[in-house]
């Protein structure tokens, strides 16, 4: 846990960063060895998204590339489905990038221990939920695989043997084999830690209450000595209710963890929902960009010495794997200054808008939790894009719940995330006065597994894959919806 100021070392970072990279062809190209100082190093080098990193210096020497933006060969790619379109990615990763993630992790465990001093979390097995361990040769020295894989053995030699899965599992391609063969083997173990994607980690609870041989339904009864949940990858508001009761009885808390293909970014150092403390010293340097500006050509660009709580960023980077003010995608917001602490808010190009609504992914998260939570129902897993029908404009809203809901849950759910969203939002609200512009949400219950369904077989099962929460694509909405709404369920409704 480094305590120096935020400043000192992010500006330390970007100085041996620029340094190590100044003799290759991206350090020559934008002057590296003349920039001295944060300004010079804005003035040259322009903020870039995946796209224009991949076609202007990767995609052409790609698997094989040295001395391009980052000095040496690349040994790694992590490789990415991506949040939003689906398609793949490839992102440069290093050595340095792989020690600082596991540096990240065990700065997380630190404040665990620092709020838990007679923690006994390391007296027992540590459960992750992650992507394929596999890496596949793409070039000599040269490994290709999701950030899991590559950063599978980076941890210290003390978690040898405690880490579930073991390798024969961890191994296995297909999701619900891996699970249907995980699950009973950790209740013969000692889980202190569970680590995942929430939904993906509800899951594979349900699995293990179906492998389970005692009539419990909390993780106490599966793992009595349970203390630390650690989770990230998607929001977590819609899902807390959910996991407060599984909790119930027993002595486990949660902490959320901001890491991404590009490496660790924050960690919680604090309660639930509190904010994350950015990972200051972990090879990466953080710029912030008003999220308005985010398509401007020469946009403000913001770093820890002048952030502004409550204000929406798009999120850059530049690290030790060789990107250089790249656009992560996601928009955060800081809720402390000092040390910076953030939540992530949202997707850049993720947004709902389609009618003029400018809605972030936050806002209907909460709405999606607080209309959980109001009508006693646990989400497994939401979707929401709009629809036309009879020239009225809507939001139609796919949630997967627990059991079977009331025949007026759908309405009563729908009203809540209306009423939430025109507190949250002046557009929102305007657009909805009269119905004229805007009519009233639609909520559609999914049968469950309606989700799990599509992803298999659109997209694939697994840690590192997401239900897209915002769709905006048409025709992407229409083959999930014709897809996870197939096997329709009590409760429901519909308008057409």
């Amino acid at each position: 846990m480094n305590r120096q100021n935020p400043c000192v070392v992010q500006s330390s970072l970007l100085t041996r960063l620029v340094r190590r990279a100044s003799n290759t062809i991206f350090g020559q190209a934008y002057g590296f060895d003349q920039i001295t100082k944060l300004r010079d190093y804005q003035q040259r080098v322009p903020i870039r998204h995946y796209t224009e990193f991949w076609q202007e210096w990767w995609q052409e020497k790609y698997p094989d590339l040295i001395n391009r933006t980052w000095p040496g060969r690349i040994p790694y790619f992590a490789m990415t489905s991506g949040t939003t379109t689906g398609r793949s990615k490839y992102i440069p990763y290093t050595s340095e990038m792989r020690r600082s993630a596991a540096q990240g992790f065990l700065d997380l465990l630190c404040f665990h221990f620092v709020n838990r001093p007679d923690s006994r979390l390391l007296g027992g097995a540590a459960l992750g939920l992650t992507g394929p361990t596999d890496l596949r040769r793409a070039a000599s020295d040269v490994d290709v695989g999701s950030v899991s894989a590559i950063t599978a053995g980076a941890l210290p030699n003390w978690f040898e043997g405690r880490v579930l899965p073991p390798p024969d599992i961890a191994g296995i391609e297909d999701w619900e084999e891996k699970i249907r063969r995980l699950a009973p083997l950790s209740l013969r173990k000692d889980v202190r830690f569970l680590g995942g994607s929430p939904n993906w980690l509800l899951i594979f609870l349900d699995e293990l209450a179906q492998a389970g041989d005692t009539s419990g339904v909390k993780l106490v009864d599966w793992y009595p000595n349970l203390e630390l949940i650690v989770h990230g990858g998607v929001n977590f508001a819609p899902y807390r209710q959910r996991f407060l009761r599984l909790m119930q009885g027993g002595h486990a808390e949660t902490r959320e963890m901001y890491s991404a293909s590009e490496g660790v970014f924050a960690y919680a150092d604090k309660g639930d929902g509190e904010g994350m403390r950015l990972h200051l010293n972990g090879n990466v340097f953080f710029e912030f960009i008003p999220a308005e500006q985010i398509h401007s050509k020469r946009p403000d660009r913001h770093w820890v010495g002048n952030i502004e709580t409550g204000v929406d960023y798009a999120l850059a980077i530049s690290t030790a794997a060789g990107l250089w003010s790249y656009i992560v995608g996601d928009i955060v917001r800081f809720v402390d200054i000092s040390p910076p602490r953030l939540l992530v808010v949202g997707r850049v190009e993720n947004g709902l808008s389609v009618f003029g609504e400018h809605l972030i992914e936050a806002e209907i998260a909460d709405a999606v939790a607080a209309a959980a939570s109001n009508t006693g129902l646990s989400v497994i897993d939401y979707s929401v894009g709009t629809v036309c029908q009879d020239q009225r404009n809507r939001h139609l809203y796919l949630i997967e719940v627990e059991g079977k809901p009331q025949p007026i849950a759908a309405e009563s759910f729908a009203a809540i995330v209306d009423k939430v969203l025109c507190s949250r939002n002046d557009d929102y609200s305007e657009l909805r006065t009269g119905g004229l512009a805007l009519s009233a949400p639609e909520v559609n219950f999914v049968a469950k597994g309606g989700f799990l369904r599509w992803m298999k077989s659109r997209r694939g099962l697994g840690g590192q894959y997401k239900v897209p929460r915002l769709v905006t694509d048409a025709s992407l909405f229409d083959d999930m919806r014709k897809a996870i709404l197939s096997q329709a369920i009590e409760g429901q409704s519909h308008d057409g």
